[in-house]
């Protein structure tokens, strides 16, 4: 509880998806300059817990993602305005450096890339890049120093701030990206302003012992950024911190990018696939057309209008064929980390599915 605490802050700053929860349509609208106002006051509260306290501010923009704060910034003082006498000078410039840089990223994007995917790995990555290096220190000399103090060392911890929905093609670097933070101890809260729930965050926050809160009144954001996402990892084993009701562990198949519900994994490179295939993209192994066959038997029936029957899983060989050839239907091992052949790549982990798609 002494050490100093780390943030890293990861706003999606999706123009498309704001214009969006701005709607008067929607019950709760909340404008991205008011969620703005809100957040500032959170970042405020937690530099003001401790002084050692660092934070690390990043955007996640269309097609790309920035820094736009951190602790260790150089501030020009002459671009910021002057303060008034109800103003806390440090939190007036932290304020201040924020928002102009959010303005800028924004003005930058011009009207073609405002439809282009987000960048949030991109942002993620960067985060955790910067707790690597607020963690371990610079040099070598810094590095022992802090590791003879523990109490001088960072309580890491990574706040998605999210408005867009998943993007299947970025199943693999959002895994490899939470692997990362699991071995760097880190934990990754999500706070899901707008859009349907998120197969991908609900994983990064589950598998690093995070929380993930889908807000029912975006214009109240603070309250929940306060009482959920304030406390730092040392502190939530005394305090009842929000969980999740029920977790998607959904992957993305690596064919066509996209979310499924049942998939059929190669045995040699845990590779997923929405359909049985003759020759594994990844590793290249080829399959017997006896198990394409038979796991094709055993695919539910998807016809329209036709209820579809629970499929069996496969058998995992024949004694005609080796076991390492063959592919099997279905449940995903989570501690299996597959890689990639080509660039040695994690490529999917995922806690067991049944064959229905549901979490056992």
């Amino acid at each position: 509880m002494d050490k100093a605490s780390h943030l890293g802050v990861v706003l999606d700053l999706s123009p498309k998806q704001w214009h969006l929860a701005a709607q008067p349509s929607n019950p709760h609208p909340v404008t991205l300059s008011v969620f703005l106002s809100h957040l500032l006051a959170f970042l405020n509260a937690h530099i003001a817990c401790k002084d050692e306290n660092s934070l690390a501010l990043f955007g996640a923009l269309p097609g790309r993602s920035a820094m736009l704060y951190s602790s260790t910034m150089p501030v020009n003082e002459e671009e910021i305005e002057p303060a008034d006498a109800n103003s806390y000078r440090p939190f007036k410039v932290m304020d201040s450096a924020i928002m102009k840089h959010i303005a800028e990223e924004i003005e930058a994007l011009g009207e073609a890339e405002t439809e282009e995917p987000i960048g949030f790995v991109g942002a993620l990555t960067k985060a955790m890049c910067y707790i690597n290096r607020v963690t371990n220190g610079a040099g070598s000399t810094s590095s022992a120093a802090r590791n003879d103090d523990p109490a001088g060392l960072a309580d890491p911890r990574i706040l998605v701030i999210s408005v867009s929905p998943d993007q299947s093609s970025s199943y693999i670097p959002v895994m490899n990206s939470i692997f990362s933070a699991q071995k760097l101890k880190v934990t990754i809260d999500v706070c899901k302003i707008f859009g349907g729930e998120s197969v991908f965050l609900q994983q990064a926050a589950h598998l690093t012992g995070g929380s993930y809160i889908d807000i029912d009144r975006p214009d109240a954001v603070l309250q929940y950024l306060m009482m959920s996402f304030l406390p730092p990892p040392g502190l939530r084993q005394l305090m009842s911190v929000p969980t999740q009701d029920k977790i998607d562990f959904r992957a993305a198949c690596f064919c066509h990018k996209n979310i499924v519900d049942i998939g059929f994994v190669c045995s040699v490179c845990l590779s997923i696939f929405c359909q049985p295939v003759p020759v594994c993209s990844t590793c290249r192994t080829k399959f017997p057309i006896k198990t394409l066959q038979r796991l094709n038997a055993s695919r539910p029936n998807a016809a329209p209008g036709t209820p579809a029957r629970a499929a069996t899983p496969a058998r995992a060989a024949t004694p005609a064929a080796p076991a390492n050839s063959l592919p099997r239907s279905t449940s995903i091992n989570p501690h299996a980390v597959p890689r990639n052949a080509s660039n040695g790549s994690i490529g999917a982990a995922s806690p067991p599915m049944h064959m229905n798609g549901g979490p056992r």
